[in-house]
């Protein structure tokens, strides 16, 4: 049996990068998959991977916006009719749109902060009854080692990582009462699409800052997921666990 047997995961953001390595992780211990992305198609990779990697059957595909409340509630409400309950959220939807503070447009810090920090808290909310009913209630935020530190350019993003940190911590006080566990991923540089774009001598620089000599993956914070998810992380609330390879030490 793996780790995660018997139990339902819902991971927004699962169409690619950590977001499908997480999926993927998942499958593999043995949880029922709900995968979220803004379009539905976009999730088929996904869950073909899942299948003929570890004959994942239990899986369901949801086309969603994460900024829209509504659609969420309703979303999420289906999920945990169909799936007999959630046990386990996993907020990975994220988005970039960098520019220095001086140049950053209305626009471009709303749609960063609408997705990164709405989202989540639209599917938290959604998502608190349900996991609140279940014995092993797990929410798993994916933050960024930016929301800790900061960084130029960036100040869009870090606020909502940042945000995103304090929101869980208030949520695992929230509800420890009935036995959920809510903390934060802050992963470090990790090898995405979303940093394959990254000006070469910006990615020259960080390699060197980073202590154990190597960019992550997204098998990385994949597998620091489960360890949360599983009974390994019963007793593990609030905290925020920085995967960097020592980037910020």
């Amino acid at each position: 049996m793996g780790l995660l047997t018997g139990r339902s995961a819902l991971i927004t953001g699962a169409s690619r990068g950590i977001g499908r390595a997480i999926a993927e992780a998942f499958a593999r211990e043995g949880a029922r998959l709900a995968l979220v992305a803004t379009a539905p198609e976009r999730l088929l990779e996904t869950s073909r991977r899942c299948q003929e990697l570890y004959g994942t059957q239990e899986i369901e595909m949801i086309g969603l916006d994460v900024r829209d409340s509504k659609a969420c509630d309703a979303a999420v409400k289906a999920l945990a009719d169909k799936m007999g309950g959630i046990d386990i959220v996993v907020n990975n939807a994220g988005v970039t749109k960098d520019n220095l503070l001086m140049r950053l447009s209305d626009d471009d810090y709303n749609a960063v902060m609408d997705t990164n920090m709405r989202g989540a808290f639209n599917v938290t909310r959604a998502a608190s009854r349900p996991l609140m009913k279940s014995k092993n209630g797990r929410l798993i935020n994916i933050a960024s080692v930016v929301g800790i530190s900061g960084n130029a350019g960036q100040s869009n993003y870090a606020a909502s990582k940042g945000g995103l940190i304090a929101f869980t911590k208030s949520v695992a006080k929230e509800l420890s009462g009935r036995g959920v566990t809510a903390n934060v991923i802050a992963p470090g540089f990790i090898e995405t699409d979303m940093t394959a774009n990254l000006d070469p001598k910006v990615k020259e620089a960080t390699l060197a800052a980073i202590k154990l000599g190597r960019f992550g993956k997204p098998e990385d914070i994949a597998n620091a997921a489960v360890f949360l998810a599983a009974d390994t992380g019963a007793y593990i609330t609030a905290q925020v666990l920085v995967i960097d390879g020592g980037l910020t030490a």
